[in-house]
């Protein structure tokens, strides 16, 4: 190790030792995914830095950095940027050193972020889309209000305080340990854990990690420069910063082992994870760790993967459910061509076998081919392949459109609209119990009797399932069609004549 090295390492050394941040914060636990690392055959531990007050590590720093200014500094009052999480330790802590507070956040910024600054008694500015955005608000506003600048990464106390979950980290697993996955952002946390890990067991490896679409500190370490990112990605928002600092470039060029950059969907895999360890629903930048630890996972290995923050928007959820399933590799999307015939629909779902249907679309459209869109449970990648290999055996075309991200995106909304040449359609709306196997018995049982001309179902969670559904029924046989929904004992209504379906999916003649 270099001199100059040796020189900052002991510098941050002692900086987090006597770093105040239990004045406010807690030594949060280290806890095992035990059936994550059964599962994959390693060690995963996660760092609960979610169960702060504040649902995040900022705080540390935040609060580090503050009660060490002067009191003039203080009785200015303090200003920061932040995307929500900083922004929150900045506002607790003024509020514990009775000083003003007055955060400049991204527009983007999820409300619960938001509301929760507003709660410590911080004035909030939203400007901009991201953290640089915000910032270059702040600093003007800095100038003309005369306050003091509180930075979120760039900053020596900052990125001590941060590095004091390291500390907590090595006291707390004093046994081998392969590495710490840590999230990068602007860079202060990344730095400050890896100057105190590299300090004291300089054999563990910290490993930084960033979205695919957020990776300003990747770029900026491979061009042995700083570089600007145009377009950060938004989901990650805790993260979502255009360029790293000065300082934690430097240091993260220098002691981190490695970047790994994580996609949206392993992202929301890892949230996933995450809750069924410890029934905590973490935000997208809080899964980071942890999704890069299972990607460059090998067996026998221990992982400490620090779960950086909750402070998560209920409306997220269900994206995050939804991509989660294409993050495990979980849920094959095909599209499927079978004869436009009597018994070819049922004959098709056979073939589908037991396996859990996600999704279900269908519109008549041809005469002679009828598409079907199909989503399915599967338990890996290879199951697709054997079920497209059966599939094609059984001479229905079908297309892999799993990895396709405007079918997963937008075309598995859309499929469907109006149709031509068919005639006396009625579209009903059915409701069954979702359990396993529920909804191919009940396209057996509807199947039978009149042709099927429009199918749409989607697994929402809920224990019933919703389908939408299109037939040819003969005026003089909708009375018997009646009967015979009845006897199904799923709840049904007819929904020919609403007004939805006839502007957007009714035949047009």
């Amino acid at each position: 190790m270099a001199k100059d090295d040796k020189t900052l390492l002991t510098k941050y050394l002692k900086k987090i030792l006597n770093s105040k941040v239990y004045d406010v914060a807690i030594e949060t636990p280290l806890e095992e995914a035990v059936s994550l690392s059964r599962k994959l055959g390693a060690t995963f531990l996660l760092k609960r830095e979610d169960l702060q007050s504040v649902h995040s590590f900022k705080l540390r720093g935040a609060y580090n950095k503050m009660s060490q200014l002067p009191a003039e500094a203080l009785a200015k009052g303090v200003l920061a940027a932040s995307a929500g999480n900083h922004a929150q330790g900045v506002a607790l802590s003024a509020k514990r050193l009775g000083c003003k507070a007055t955060i400049v956040m991204p527009v983007t910024t999820p409300d619960i972020k938001v509301n929760a600054v507003k709660g410590h008694g911080a004035q909030v500015v939203l400007s901009g889309d991201s953290y640089s955005d915000a910032a270059e608000t702040a600093a003007r506003l800095v100038q003309e209000r005369k306050l003091t600048f509180i930075p979120p990464y760039d900053d020596e106390d900052v990125i001590a305080g941060q590095g004091t979950v390291a500390m907590e980290i090595l006291r707390q697993h004093p046994d081998p340990l392969s590495a710490v996955f840590v999230p990068i952002g602007g860079g202060g946390f990344a730095a400050g854990v890896a100057v105190y890990v590299k300090a004291v067991r300089p054999e563990v490896k910290v490993i930084g990690v960033e979205p695919e679409d957020s990776d300003c500190m990747d770029r900026s370490i491979r061009a042995k420069r700083i570089e600007v990112l145009d377009e950060p990605g938004l989901f990650a928002d805790g993260v979502c910063v255009k360029k790293p600092g000065r300082i934690t470039f430097d240091l993260c060029r220098r002691f981190l082992d490695g970047i790994v950059r994580v996609s949206t969907a392993e992202t929301c895999a890892a949230i996933k994870d995450v809750f069924e360890a410890t029934r905590a629903i973490c935000e997208p930048a809080g899964a980071l760790a942890l999704a890069a630890a299972k990607k460059c996972a090998k067996k026998g290995e221990t992982y400490a993967c620090i779960v950086s923050g909750a402070n998560m928007n209920f409306d997220r959820i269900r994206f995050v459910s939804e991509q989660t399933e294409i993050g495990e590799r979980r849920e094959a999307i095909l599209e499927c061509r079978i004869p436009e015939s009597m018994g070819a629909f049922k004959m098709f779902i056979r073939k589908l076998g037991r396996r859990n249907i996600t999704e279900f679309n269908y519109r008549y459209f041809d005469p002679e081919k009828a598409y079907v869109f199909v989503g399915l449970s599967v338990s890996d990648k290879e199951e697709t392949k054997r079920l497209i290999d059966q599939l094609t055996a059984a001479k229905i075309g079908t297309i892999d459109l799993s990895d396709d991200e405007l079918a997963k995106e937008h075309i598995r909304h859309m499929v469907g609209g109006h149709t031509r040449g068919i005639h006396d359609e009625v579209a009903y709306t059915f409701e069954f119990p979702e359990r396993p196997g529920a909804l191919i018995a009940f396209l057996e049982a509807i199947s039978s009797h009149w042709n099927i001309t429009l199918f749409h179902y989607r697994n929402h969670g809920a224990d019933h399932g919703k389908v939408l559904v299109g037939m040819q029924v003969p005026p003089a046989e909708r009375a018997k069609a009646t009967r015979v929904f009845k006897a199904l004992g799923y709840a049904f209504r007819d929904v020919s004549n609403n007004p939805a379906y006839r502007l957007f999916l009714g035949n047009r003649g």
